[in-house]
């Protein structure tokens, strides 16, 4: 992925700039990136947190995953939703838990951040305990970072369970020093994208899911935040985004002058 000369140019580099800006004014900055299921945010991830450290940062890199619900709980907060699928959607992670490592950091302690293991649960994942990191920048990802409740005008009758779930999300968001966004060029894409990921996977021996549960892991992010009213908006506040062709190839964006 990162290895496209445009993404390179215009996404990663002026990304790891303002990474390192960040931890040099030792504020213990949290920075979100936010990109569909597929785009390859735990790639970039990797590969950013590699190299912040040839440059003496300490970068912990985390997702919005990591702070999903314990297994019974997560299946209360989902019960009944028409996608039948147990993770993904708002009101599925324990933002307050999220809300209060995120605290205890920046006032000074190590980041404690919990363990999320998608292949135990026959593939639907559950807490595995929890890592506790030094860390001079946080960098989290997840497909619906900074989205926003709308009006009861904008959504009809009494919103949507959906955009209600989003408002305990705000408290987390309002941390963020900066927000980035990975962007396909058709909404189409990130079905393909998240396939291919699990054929990666499979081919390594890795847990997988079947196609059925797949479909509906995307069309539940798809259809739950429909993208032209939760993700379109973000790009007027993101410090930077990439919109992406169906090989992960940087077509436009911007980004920090």
């Amino acid at each position: 992925m990162a290895t496209d000369p445009g993404l390179e140019q215009h996404f990663v580099a002026p990304l790891l700039a303002q990474l390192v800006a960040l931890g040099s004014s030792a504020q213990r900055a949290v920075v979100a990136l936010n990109g569909p299921v597929g785009a390859g945010k735990t790639t970039l991830g990797s590969l950013l947190q590699q190299r912040a450290a040839a440059q003496g940062l300490t970068l912990a890199v985390c997702s919005i995953d990591d702070f999903y619900l314990p297994w019974d709980q997560r299946l209360q907060a989902l019960a009944g939703n028409p996608f039948g699928v147990s993770r993904v959607l708002p009101g599925c992670h324990d933002t307050q838990l999220a809300q209060a490592c995120v605290d205890n950091w920046q006032r000074g302690g190590k980041l404690r951040l919990p363990r999320f293991d998608k292949a135990l649960r026959a593939g639907q994942g559950d807490r595995c305990g929890e890592r506790l990191l030094e860390a001079d920048v946080l960098l989290l990802e997840g497909w619906l970072l900074g989205c926003q409740p709308l009006t009861s005008q904008s959504l009809g009758s009494g919103g949507s369970r959906w955009d209600r779930a989003l408002e305990a999300y705000q408290p987390l968001w309002q941390t963020f020093e900066q927000l980035w966004l990975l962007r396909p060029q058709s909404w189409t894409m990130p079905r393909r994208w998240r396939f291919q990921a699990e054929a990666r996977q499979r081919r390594r021996g890795e847990g997988w899911l079947p196609a059925g549960e797949l479909d509906r892991i995307v069309r539940s992010s798809l259809e739950s935040l429909p993208p032209a009213l939760y993700q379109d908006p973000l790009i007027d506040r993101a410090t930077g985004y990439a919109t992406l062709d169906g090989r992960r190839r940087w077509l436009a964006g911007s980004g920090p002058s």
